[in-house]
């Protein structure tokens, strides 16, 4: 009965390897990896996002934030297709808060995550070609959102939202 070494199932584990990484580069990937970004034009900090489940950085009020990799889309658009976008709001992000790590700061953010928002919103994925850029997330007042997949980030003139950065919350929204 012959046994292998160390060295000869390395090399059989490492053949192995190369030939799934081979068979793995076969053929045109299904999707398309973009940047996820995020615009902010409301007075509340976004504490954190996700859109189909990638998650996408805090953003300060009427802020930017992005360049989290990655987002990923289907490779071929086509009508129809939505995104689910789900975010939390801090209504209050410049509350007076007690010294960093006391036992003071401690009670004082218990008290103040409980006004943190979740919310959420089913969005219609906007045309793109065969590159993907960067998906970027608007936030809206009245927890409205638009998405953006074009390569023009705001607030470049190209860019196809064009809602002010610093936006007022009315005092009623609108369904």
């Amino acid at each position: 009965m012959s046994y292998l070494n160390g060295s000869t199932v390395c090399q059989w584990l490492g053949g192995c390897l190369l030939v799934l990484l081979a068979g793995c580069s076969l053929g045109e990937s299904k999707f398309l990896g973009g940047n996820l970004g995020g615009v902010n034009h409301t007075s509340a900090a976004i504490n954190y996002f996700f859109v189909n489940g990638y998650g996408g950085p805090n953003i300060s009020p009427h802020g930017y934030g992005g360049g989290m990799c990655c987002a990923m889309l289907p490779r071929q658009w086509q009508p129809g297709l939505k995104l689910k976008v789900e975010w939390e709001t801090d209504p209050n992000p410049y509350a007076k808060s007690p010294p960093l790590g006391t036992d003071e700061f401690r009670a004082f953010m218990v008290k103040h995550k409980v006004n943190y928002q979740q919310h959420s919103a089913i969005v219609d994925l906007p045309p793109y070609e065969d590159r993907l850029c960067a998906l970027e997330v608007h936030f809206l007042p009245c927890n409205k959102v638009k998405v953006s997949t074009s390569c023009w980030r705001y607030p470049s003139p190209n860019s196809p939202i064009k809602e002010p950065l610093e936006m007022k919350e009315p005092a009623v929204c609108s369904k």
